[in-house]
């Protein structure tokens, strides 16, 4: 256990900052104050921009030998590893999430330093043949200004993943938080601090995203905009956008479908089931919310699934069980209204349903519920809670349609022992990443974003470091002999 400074700051063009107004953060497994946060202005968000952009323009970070950035994202690495303990305490008190599940997302943070540290220096151009009288060649230069908008459900490895490839490529970054999560990331911007990266290279601000975030979205000083959240929300952003043309990577969530054959590996599935739609109480954008099931084994995989949700341990955090609370009192009471929906529509409670009684935070039963169609409200909207509708389908055919029948397309899944069909089925769904007989079978070297509504350009691997990068092709004409 670690003590939680009561009062967290911005940071600012190197510096920790106050604002005249505070945000509370809260436990959302005992609705306890953990602590206050500044509240950024839209001043605060001009002064870190104007940082950024005072960085961007020195070319601080680029104008050196690629190899200091290699080094500098190594110790950014080596400083989050110094502090994760102290970091995943604080993640899990603000976020409600596990305390090993904290502690992993401060690790996963590090190796996104780690895996783009070992590409900072491999940003090659190429070079074109145009004949005897022309060199022609491209280069890669960094976009400038990169605006972060990271939300609260893995607000510290998902920070990391899209900081890092930044940073690796030479731009300058401003990192708008949650304001739900907000205080993992301070912790994060003190590793970078200690990092000794240039000033104004990382810059961190809290404030309300109607304010602050659509004041940043429509600047014309940003060069590049990530965006990881609402479909609502990620429309807004792109419209503000549009007036500066800021080209933008928008991971927007998803409706994802696993496929189950009737010789799946039925261990396997549940084990899958389980982190696919329980873990951090199914607040993931790519978790598993429609399981489709063969009708032939339907009713066998119901009863697993049920078994093993009601077996699952629910409570604190800081106690690691199986099952954690939600963010918020708000996003309890949409989950528990779509659930309400779902029956009223004529899906059937297997278990769960509600909120766990007796318990003082915003807890959800584990949920599933059965003999759902494809075209309810429950199989077509993204819930982000634990809540996993059960679909009968009788043909390959169909379960294909009924897994692209959404306007979402972030990530599917196929469990079948028979190579041919599981590589059939996975080239016919229309999604950015497809995982065999393992939900969440990637990592960090894996390419990840969606199709549809989902959002479009990758995070993660080799892929999306170019993200981060404009191609400048170099014409020269050489004068003959």
């Amino acid at each position: 256990m670690h003590p939680i400074a009561p009062h967290w700051l911005n940071f600012i063009d190197g510096q920790w900052t106050d604002s005249e107004q505070h945000l509370s953060i809260h436990n959302p497994g005992t609705t306890d104050l953990v602590a206050t946060i500044a509240q950024a202005s839209v001043a605060d968000a001009e002064c870190a921009l104007q940082a950024a952009r005072r960085c961007a323009d020195s070319n601080a970070l680029n104008r050196v030998r690629p190899a200091q950035r290699v080094t500098w994202l190594l110790e950014v690495a080596a400083q989050i590893r110094a502090i994760t303990d102290e970091g995943a305490w604080v993640l899990c008190q603000e976020n409600g999430k596990s305390l090993r599940d904290a502690r992993d997302e401060f690790i996963e943070a590090a190796r996104y330093f780690e895996y783009y540290a070992g590409m900072a220096d491999k940003i090659e151009g190429k070079s074109i043949p145009l004949g005897d009288g022309y060199i022609d060649f491209t280069v890669y230069d960094p976009l400038g200004v990169s605006l972060q908008i990271v939300p609260w459900n893995f607000p510290v490895s998902i920070c990391a993943r899209s900081l890092a490839p930044a940073l690796a490529a030479g731009n300058a970054v401003v990192i708008k938080s949650p304001e739900l999560s907000p205080l993992g990331l301070c912790v994060l911007m003190q590793a970078i601090e200690r990092a000794g990266l240039p000033q104004g290279a990382v810059n961190l601000i809290c404030g309300r995203g109607r304010e602050v975030g659509a004041y940043l979205a429509g600047h014309r000083d940003v060069d590049q905009i990530v965006f990881t959240g609402s479909v609502g929300t990620g429309q807004s952003i792109l419209r503000s956008a549009a007036e500066h043309a800021i080209p933008s990577v928008m991971e927007l969530g998803g409706k994802s479908a696993a496929l189950v054959f009737p010789d799946a590996d039925r261990e396997q599935l549940i084990s899958s089931v389980k982190s696919g739609i329980f873990f951090n109480a199914g607040q993931v954008c790519s978790a598993m919310s429609r399981l489709l099931v063969h009708r032939s084994i339907y009713d066998e995989v119901v009863a697993d699934v049920v078994a093993m949700a009601e077996g699952l341990t629910v409570g604190l955090g800081q106690d690691n069980p199986d099952h954690t609370p939600v963010i918020s009192a708000a996003q309890l009471e949409g989950i528990e209204a779509l659930c309400r929906r779902a029956q009223q529509q004529g899906a059937v409670v297997a278990t769960g349903g509600e909120a766990i009684s007796g318990l003082s935070g915003h807890y959800m039963a584990p949920t599933v519920l059965r003999d759902v169609t494809a075209q309810m409200e429950i199989a077509q909207t993204e819930v982000f809670g634990p809540v996993l509708a059960v679909i009968p389908f009788d043909s390959e055919e169909e379960a294909l349609a009924i897994a692209n029948g959404t306007v979402f397309g972030l990530v599917a899944g196929v469990f079948t022992q028979d190579l041919n069909r599981a590589l059939r089925c996975a080239r016919r769904l229309c999604t950015g990443q497809v995982f065999v007989n393992e939900w969440y079978a990637g990592g960090i070297e894996t390419p990840f974003g969606g199709v549809g509504l989902s959002g479009f350009g990758r995070e993660k691997g080799q892929e999306a470091l170019y993200s981060y990068v404009r191609t400048k092709n170099l014409a020269v004409r050489i004068k003959g002999e």
